[in-house]
């Protein structure tokens, strides 16, 4: 088990701490976000991307990529640090991040990395030295970093590249987007571990949808949709 701690206690014990029904520790959620849809958050201008809203901001671009083998994720960008997020399906009541942080661990040593837990303001964080060019270790290492998020079913993994993945100061503004995101659990049913639809903005949807068949079918399609704001980037 493990809990969710501030900057402040990040060097104290973590302790094991129960989870409520929704599947964080009701103290811990009151500390701040990411943000489940249906309790009180704070309001500020996000995108609407289906299942997660992500906060808008001047100094970073968001990015909804669609890969066909590996599902949608979001991706938030700020100079040469990069934010990926992915929402999945839990069950009720259900821990996720203890599990799957042991099996990107196990996937980083058969990938020929190494990894290591640490503390972090989302809890207990993996920070990995993975090949550089995947399957290829003699290719150099990257260092990135994941942090998992329990809510009340669902479960939302964020990986950091780049200079955030090492904290601190040039990971604060990617860090703050992450707490500071909404996600859509809807009330359908969905098998534990399955991703959550990802989708444009209308708006976004409906430029791509005007273009010509040759640019949507072109490997990225920019789209401003919004006079302020971020970029929004449909790769496939």
């Amino acid at each position: 088990m493990f809990r969710r701690r501030h900057r402040a206690d990040a060097d104290q014990d973590p302790g094991d701490e129960e989870l409520d029904e929704t599947g964080q520790s009701p103290a811990l959620r009151a500390g701040g976000g990411p943000w489940d849809a249906a309790e009180p958050h704070p309001a500020r201008e996000r995108v609407d991307l289906g299942s997660l809203r992500v906060p808008v901001g001047p100094f970073h671009e968001i990015q909804l990529v669609l890969a066909e083998q590996h599902g949608a994720w979001v991706t938030v960008r700020q100079g040469d640090s990069e934010l990926q997020v992915q929402a999945f399906a839990a069950a009720r009541g259900s821990a996720l991040w203890d599990e799957v942080r042991a099996e990107i661990a196990a996937e980083v040593r058969a990938a020929g990395g190494r990894s290591q837990e640490l503390p972090g303001w989302f809890g207990t964080e993996l920070a990995a030295e993975v090949p550089a060019e995947a399957g290829r270790p003699a290719s150099g290492s990257r260092l990135v970093r994941f942090a998992g998020v329990d809510g009340p079913r669902w479960f939302l993994r964020g990986l950091f590249t780049g200079p955030a993945a090492r904290g601190g100061e040039p990971a604060a503004l990617l860090e703050e987007v992450l707490r500071d995101i909404v996600v859509v659990r809807g009330d359908h049913p969905v098998p534990p571990r399955d991703l959550l639809e990802l989708r444009l903005p209308p708006e976004a949807q409906q430029a791509l949808d005007e273009q010509p068949a040759q640019e949507q079918n072109r490997f990225a399609t920019e789209l401003h949709p919004f006079q302020r704001g971020p970029e929004f980037t449909e790769t496939r």
